[in-house]
C-alpha cells in the first residue's frame, strides 16, 4: 500500500479489468538432420526463407559421404534443403534447424584420400622456412567448406599533411600498418622504395600533446612523425598510406563470393575497443553469435606471427612479387593478391540416432541435435526429413530409432507434435509394419513420399512428407485456425506421390493412423488424413491435439502472472474471468462446439477445486472443460426416393 505522510491530493492507476490471454503460435517448426554447411554445436537461429537457409547451412547440392565399408564415397540427396524448400512453398513461415554431422575421425592430419577425418578443409601460407605461418580452415566442417580464400592487399590515400606548419595524420588508429615513402621515392615513381610500420601513438611531453611514431623491425629507433616532410605536390615530400586486406571467400561451386573490405593486420589492431583485425574477424570466437554462424573461415597466424609485420613477410614469402606490386598505387588487385585453395573438407559419414539424439553437457553450452531444441519455446512442430530413407535397404534400426526420438523429444516438451516420415519405396504390408511400432498422442505419420522435380538434378524424385506437411500445417493455421484439421490440402509443389493408392488402400491405412497422400482427378494431389499414432481414441485426430497444445500453453504463458500473488478469492476470480474471455473468444471464432458459452467450456477455480491443503502449500488449482470441434472426416449423405404426394 503506498504511504501518504503529507495531505494533498493523489493521483494512483487501478485496474478494473481481468489480464488477457494471447494465443502462441503453432506454426513454428524444428528440422534435424545433416546439411552441406553450417553450425553443428551452436544455438539454432530462426530461418524465414530458403535464402536464409542457404546463407548459414549451404546450398541444394548432393552430400557426399564416404561410410566406411561403403566402397568408396556416394552421393545423398539433401533432404533437409529439400525438406526447407517445400516447408516455405507449402506455407511455412518460422523454421529452426538443427545441423547434425558424423566426422569420419577425430584426426586432424589429412588422410590416404586427401581428407581430414574432422571434415574441415584447410590451407596454409608457408613463411620462408616452410612452416605453416597463416592457418586458413574452413570454420564448419563440410565438403562446402573446399572454398578458395584470395586476400588482397591494398593502400589507402595519402594521410600526410600539415597542422599549424607542423606533420600530422588524420585517420589513423593505433598498430595501422603503413607504407611510408620518403622524398627520395616519389609516389609516382615506381618501383617505391619506401618501407612498412607499425603507427604507434604517445603523448609527446615536448609539445605536450598526442603525436605518432612509427616501428619496424630493422629501425631503432621509431621514426617521429615530426621527422616526416608533408607536400601538397604529389611528386614532392612523404606520404604515409594505411595497410589493409581484403578477403574474398568464393565457394568451390561457383556461388556467390563473399567479400570482406578494409581490414587491419595487426592481431593487436582495435577499433572502438573491439579486435578488427585480419585474425580478430575470422577467429575462432567471433565477436557474437550471429557472426559465428555466418563467417566461414578462420585465420590463425603461427606462432612466430605476432605482428601486422609479421603477417606481411608472411605474404611477401609466398609471393615474392607481392611486395613490389603493393608499394606500387599503379598495380592492380590481382597483383595484389594471393589465393589459398581450402581442401580436404568432406560430409562425413550418413549421422546414427546418436547425432540425431544430440548431446548436452555443463562443460558446453551448446546443445546438439534434437537437445538444441528443447531451449527453443516457440517450436510446435518437429521433424527429421529424410531419415527414413533407406528404412528397407540397412538403414532401419536407425531410423526406427530416430523416430522413436523425435515421439519421445515431443512428448516431454509436452506442447509439441512429431510428424513422422514413412520410408521410401514403402509398400502397403511394409509401412503398416513400421506404423505398427510406434503409438503416441504427440505424432502422426504420413505415407508415401511425394514426388518433385528435383532442381539439381532435373529429374522426378520422391521426397520426405514431413516437409510438406510442416508446411502445410503452418498453411492450415494461418488461413483457418489450429482447429481446422490439416487435410484436404493440395500439396503444392508435387508432380505425384511414389505410390499412387486408391480408396481401398486407403481404407486400410486409415484406421491406423497412417496419413495418406492421395491424387483426384480434377483435384488435384492432395493431403488426405488427419489422424495421430494414438490407440486412445481421444486424442485420435492431429488438429485435436494440437488444439489442446495450443489452449494449454496460451493459458499457461497468460496465467504467469499470478504466481506469488496471495491466494485467496480474488485471485480465483481473476483468474476465472481471465481463462473465461480467453475461451469466449475461441467460441466466437468457431473453434468450440456449442451454441451458447456454457455449453462449449467451463472454468472452475474455488473451494470446490482446493482443499485446505492445497491451499497450505501453495497450490491454486482451476479445472477447464472444453468441448472442440472434431473433424467431418466421413460426410454422409443418405438418399431415397420419394413421392411428389407424400407429405413430410
Amino acid at each position: 500500500m503506498p504511504e501518504y505522510l503529507a495531505p494533498g491530493v493523489f493521483v494512483e492507476e487501478v485496474s478494473y479489468r481481468s489480464k488477457s490471454i494471447e494465443g502462441v503460435s503453432t506454426t513454428t517448426t524444428g528440422f534435424v538432420g545433416p546439411t552441406r554447411y553450417g553450425a553443428v554445436d551452436m544455438a539454432p537461429d530462426i530461418i524465414t526463407s530458403v535464402l536464409d537457409f542457404e546463407r548459414v547451412y549451404g546450398d541444394r547440392q548432393k552430400l557426399v559421404y564416404n561410410d566406411e565399408g561403403s566402397g568408396g564415397p556416394y552421393d545423398y540427396i539433401n533432404y533437409l534443403w529439400h525438406a526447407v524448400r517445400a516447408f516455405f512453398e507449402e506455407g511455412g513461415k518460422r523454421l529452426y534447424v538443427s545441423r547434425v554431422f558424423l566426422p569420419l575421425g577425430d584426426s586432424h592430419e589429412i588422410n590416404g584420400d586427401g581428407l581430414y577425418p574432422d571434415g574441415h578443409a584447410r590451407a596454409s601460407i608457408p613463411s620462408d622456412g616452410g612452416g605453416d605461418a597463416l592457418g586458413i580452415r574452413a570454420r564448419f566442417p563440410g565438403a562446402a567448406g573446399n572454398m578458395r580464400v584470395r586476400i588482397t592487399l591494398r593502400l589507402g590515400q595519402n594521410i600526410l599533411g600539415e597542422e599549424k606548419n607542423e606533420p600530422a595524420v588524420k585517420g589513423l588508429v593505433d598498430n595501422d600498418i603503413v607504407l611510408i615513402n620518403d622524398v627520395t621515392s616519389p609516389p609516382l615513381s615506381p618501383p617505391q622504395t619506401g618501407d612498412f610500420y607499425i603507427a604507434e601513438s604517445y603523448y609527446d611531453e615536448t609539445n605536450k600533446k598526442k603525436s605518432w611514431r612509427f616501428k619496424n623491425t630493422t629501425t631503432s629507433p621509431a621514426m617521429p612523425l615530426s621527422s616526416l616532410t608533408p607536400s601538397a605536390d604529389p611528386n614532392q615530400g612523404d606520404s604515409v598510406r594505411v595497410v589493409t586486406a581484403t578477403v574474398t571467400v568464393a565457394p568451390a561451386d561457383e556461388g556467390s563470393p563473399m567479400i570482406w573490405n578494409s581490414l587491419p593486420l595487426d592481431p593487436a589492431h582495435q577499433r572502438a575497443g573491439s579486435p578488427d583485425s585480419l585474425t580478430a574477424v575470422f577467429g575462432r570466437t567471433p565477436a557474437n553469435l550471429s557472426l559465428a554462424r555466418t563467417l566461414p573461415i578462420i585465420v590463425e597466424a603461427g606462432t612466430s606471427v605476432t605482428s601486422g609485420l609479421d603477417i606481411l613477410g608472411v605474404l611477401f614469402s609466398a609471393d615474392i612479387a607481392l611486395e613490389t606490386a603493393l608499394k606500387d598505387i599503379l598495380s592492380s588487385d590481382a597483383d595484389r593478391s594471393i589465393d589459398a585453395i581450402l581442401v580436404g573438407g568432406n560430409d562425413g559419414q550418413r549421422p546414427s540416432f546418436a547425432e540425431y539424439e544430440g548431446t548436452a553437457s555443463d562443460d558446453d553450452p551448446f546443445k546438439t541435435g534434437l537437445k538444441a531444441f528443447e531451449d527453443i519455446e516457440d517450436i510446435s512442430i518437429v521433424a527429421a526429413p529424410g531419415s527414413t530413407y533407406g528404412y528397407e535397404n540397412g538403414y532401419r534400426s536407425d531410423a526406427a530409432t530416430i523416430t522413436s526420438l523425435l515421439i519421445s523429444h515431443a512428448e516431454r516438451m509436452r506442447y509439441r507434435i512429431a510428424v513422422l516420415d514413412s520410408g521410401n519405396g514403402q509398400t502397403i504390408s511394409q509401412v503398416r509394419a513400421m506404423r505398427a511400432r510406434i503409438d503416441s498422442k504427440h505424432a502422426a505419420f504420413y505415407y508415401p513420399w511425394v514426388t518433385i522435380l528435383d532442381p539439381v538434378t532435373r529429374q522426378e524424385t520422391p521426397m520426405p512428407p514431413s516437409g510438406f506437411v510442416a508446411g502445410i500445417y503452418a498453411r492450415n493455421d494461418t488461413n483457418r485456425g489450429v482447429i481446422k484439421a490439416p487435410a484436404n490440402e493440395v500439396v503444392n509443389l508435387a508432380l505425384g506421390f511414389e505410390s499412387m493408392l486408391n480408396k481401398g488402400q486407403q481404407e486400410v491405412l486409415n484406421p491406423e493412423g497412417i496419413n495418406c497422400f492421395r491424387f483426384f482427378e480434377g483435384r488435384g494431389n492432395r493431403l488426405w488424413g488427419a489422424r495421430t499414432i494414438s490407440s486412445d481414441p481421444e486424442w485420435k485426430y492431429v488438429n485435436i491435439r494440437r488444439y489442446f497444445a495450443y489452449l494449454e500453453r496460451s493459458i499457461d504463458k497468460g496465467t504467469q502472472w499470478a504466481v506469488f500473488e496471495p491466494n485467496g478469492e480474488a485471485l480465483w476470480a481473476n483468474i476465472r474471468r481471465t481463462i473465461e474471455d480467453f475461451l469466449l473468444n475461441e467460441w466466437q471464432s468457431g473453434a468450440l462446439l456449442g451454441d451458447k458459452p456454457d455449453k462449449a467450456y467451463f472454468v472452475r477455480c474455488d473451494r470446490s477445486t482446493m482443499t485446505q491443503n492445497d491451499l497450505d502449500n501453495g497450490r491454486l488449482i482451476a479445472q477447464i472443460g472444453v468441448s472442440a470441434l472434431k473433424p467431418a472426416e466421413f460426410v454422409i449423405l443418405r438418399i431415397g426416393q420419394w413421392t411428389a404426394d407424400r407429405k413430410n
